[in-house]
C-alpha cells in the first residue's frame, strides 16, 4: 500500500491537533514517526507529551518565540536558516531511516513566506518513499500542493476567543 499526502489547511483552529492526532493513532500501532515542527517555538502540550513516547523523532526548526512579522532582519535570517536546515535534517533523515508518518507542521505557512521553496518541497512530495505518509499543515495551501495530496482537509473559524481578545490559553490552543 502507497503513503499518501495529507493537507490540513484553512482558518479554523485544530490543523496541528488533527496532525497530532494521526500521529497518536499511527503511534498507537507501533509505526515509525518523524514529527518536523516549523514556526513553533513556544512549548505545546501535545509534543511535550508524545516526545516522551517510543517511536517518535521530533525536530524542532526555531528556537524564537515571536511571529516572522515582528522580527527584524538578523532575527528572519537566523530563522530562515534554522527552518531551512530543519527541512533538510527531516529529508536526510526520512533518506537515512524508514518512517511510516512525517509531519510537517506548518510548513505551508513556511512555503508561503518563501522561507522553504514550495519547488523543494513537491519535489520532496514526488520522490517519497513509496509508503511514507506525509502531512502538511497551515494556513492558505497553495494549489500545487493541494492537487498533488490526496486529502485535504480545510478548517473554517467560525468563531474564536481570539477575537474577542482571549489569549491563547495552555493546554486548550497550545
Amino acid at each position: 500500500m502507497s503513503g499518501l499526502i495529507h493537507i490540513y489547511t484553512g482558518n479554523g483552529k485544530g490543523k496541528t491537533t488533527a496532525a497530532t492526532g494521526l500521529m497518536v493513532r499511527s503511534l498507537g500501532y507501533n509505526k515509525k514517526v518523524l514529527f518536523v515542527q516549523m514556526q513553533k517555538a513556544i512549548p505545546s502540550g501535545e509534543i511535550s507529551i508524545i516526545e516522551k513516547l517510543p517511536n517518535v523523532t521530533i525536530i524542532h526548526c526555531t528556537d524564537k518565540k515571536k511571529f516572522y512579522f515582528y522580527m527584524n532582519e538578523s532575527e528572519k535570517k537566523e530563522y530562515i536558516t534554522q527552518h531551512k536546515e530543519g527541512f533538510l535534517q527531516a529529508i536526510d533523515l526520512i533518506k537515512s531511516e524508514s518512517f511510516d508518518l512525517v509531519v510537517f507542521d506548518e510548513i505551508i505557512s513556511t512555503v508561503n513566506e518563501k522561507i522553504i521553496d514550495i519547488d523543494k518541497l513537491i519535489s520532496f512530495l514526488q520522490s517519497k518513499p513509496k509508503n511514507l505518509e506525509v502531512v502538511l499543515t497551515g494556513r492558505n495551501a497553495p494549489k500545487e500542493l493541494i492537487e498533488l495530496s490526496d486529502y485535504v482537509s480545510d478548517i473554517t473559524c467560525v468563531k474564536h476567543p481570539y477575537d474577542q481578545g482571549i489569549k491563547a490559553r495552555k493546554g486548550v490552543e497550545y
